[in-house]
């Protein structure tokens, strides 16, 4: 009886035992989360002595706005390269970036010696209804020269409302006298796809960027692209090259455009409980033809995410150099009141197989280089993640090189011949999926 007693007793010492250490982290936990409440109370409280010593001594008075400003963005950059905070002219600049349309003339437009000089009209604006041609000089914007202007300032011009007006004087090649032209804004929308076919058989899309009009653009690109073909279509060549990415979103939608089923992408936060995955839904709008994806050092998160999603299910084989390697997604925390918006690192993102490409890039299935005239190397020169001051640190110690690219001539393109040599079937390549309805993994 008396052994039996102490059994309890030791299982009783010993249940008091296991919670007085079970607690007993909780206890110091707590008051380590004191403790460090208060430095950060003493941190905020030193920011404020500083603030008020800049304010009051400073050899010139200080705008106070603008102090603050430039704390926030001190603090942010301090996290990484790629949140920063946005004042509410950069907001809205960003949101029409994103949403891919905008008030404006229907132009693209570069500075060429203090003077704006078009690229080219877009077809069926308003600008190439008045007639502006590619190479006109633009010398004033409703009598406002425009000599002293950044390329940003003068687009920002440019833009309005849908529905306004504004004159412009151009110079054109051919005529002695500079030519008026006024032009009604309307609703422009960024071609972030441009499609042809290369001879035949290939259909070539080129995507510049990921907006929401991206994925509607690439599926009227894939249509139109059948339809010109016909029978003679072998297959698809998805050129990323230099393009810096975009809207998560439409990277999942573009990815999902080629596969049938199957994860695209996971992100991760902080908290596990914050994972997402992301499926594609059925239908492959290229009927399984073969799908090849070329890249470079340009080639930022959107692009990476698509390029590794098909890399990893083997429906596409990935051609060029090593990818820019960001893989981490920023949120857009709007601030309200006029007071813009926080960008802001939340998460990780990983392709099927796990991969974490931050600060390491997507590697191609077949490396190509392009080669780049010597006098536009040092100006071409793209760094990776990885030469980022502050970059997110990423599973392994692979680092991601410095890439150079100069959109090739077609005729010189060294990684568009040799996709279209692989489509054709002029070379093989074990890379490359003989099969891709069977190569989508279950």
């Amino acid at each position: 009886m008396m052994r039996k007693t102490s059994l309890i007793l030791l299982g009783a010492a010993a249940g008091v035992a296991a919670t007085l250490v079970a607690t007993q982290p909780r206890l110091l936990d707590g008051a380590r989360a004191q403790a460090a409440a208060a430095d950060t109370y003493r941190q905020l409280s030193l920011f404020g002595d500083v603030f008020e010593r800049v304010r009051a001594d400073y050899v010139e008075k200080p705008d106070d706005s603008k102090l603050i400003e430039s704390a926030i963005n001190g603090m942010l950059a301090g996290l990484d390269p790629h949140s920063s905070y946005m004042d509410s002219k950069s907001f809205r600049d960003m949101q029409v970036q994103t949403r891919g349309e905008f008030g404006g003339l229907g132009i693209e437009v570069t500075m060429e010696e203090g003077l704006i000089k078009v690229v080219a009209p877009i077809d069926d604006t308003p600008a190439a209804k008045a007639g502006i041609m590619a190479n006109d000089i633009i010398t004033h914007l409703d009598d406002e020269p425009v000599q002293g202007l950044t390329l940003n300032q003068a687009v920002e011009k440019m833009r309005g409302p849908v529905n306004t007006k504004i004159k412009l004087k151009i110079m054109r090649k051919g005529q002695d006298k500079p030519v008026e032209v006024a032009i009604t804004r309307d609703i422009i929308r960024v071609r972030s796809i441009r499609s042809r076919l290369e001879g035949d058989d290939v259909g070539f899309i080129r995507v510049t960027q990921f907006n929401e009009q991206t994925t509607d653009g690439l599926k009227k690109a894939i249509a139109d692209l059948s339809t010109q073909a016909g029978d003679k279509l072998k297959g698809f060549v998805i050129d990323l090259r230099n393009n810096p990415g975009g809207l998560l979103d439409q990277a999942i939608s573009v990815s999902d455009a080629f596969l049938e089923k199957g994860e695209i992408v996971s992100t991760r936060g902080r908290n596990p409980e914050e994972t997402q995955r992301f499926n594609a839904r059925a239908g492959d709008l290229t009927k399984t033809k073969p799908v090849i994806v070329l890249i470079n050092g340009g080639s930022a998160s959107a692009s990476e995410i698509v390029a590794g999603a098909l890399q990893d299910h083997r429906r596409a084989t990935v051609i060029g150099t090593r990818s820019f390697g960001k893989g981490s997604v920023q949120t857009i925390i709007p601030l309200g009141s006029g007071n813009g918006a926080l960008r802001l690192t939340t998460a990780r993102y990983f392709t099927p197989s796990g991969r974490s490409i931050q600060a390491k890039g997507i590697s191609p299935d077949i490396e190509v280089l392009q080669d780049v005239p010597e006098e536009l190397k040092a100006r071409t020169d793209t760094r990776g993640e990885a030469s980022l001051r502050g970059h997110l640190k990423a599973e392994g110690d692979e680092q991601t090189g410095s890439q150079s690219y100069v959109p090739p001539d077609p005729k010189d393109d060294k990684a568009l011949h040799t996709a279209l040599d692989l489509i054709r079937g002029i070379v093989k390549n074990s890379a490359y999926p003989p099969n891709p309805k069977t190569a989508v993994p279950n």
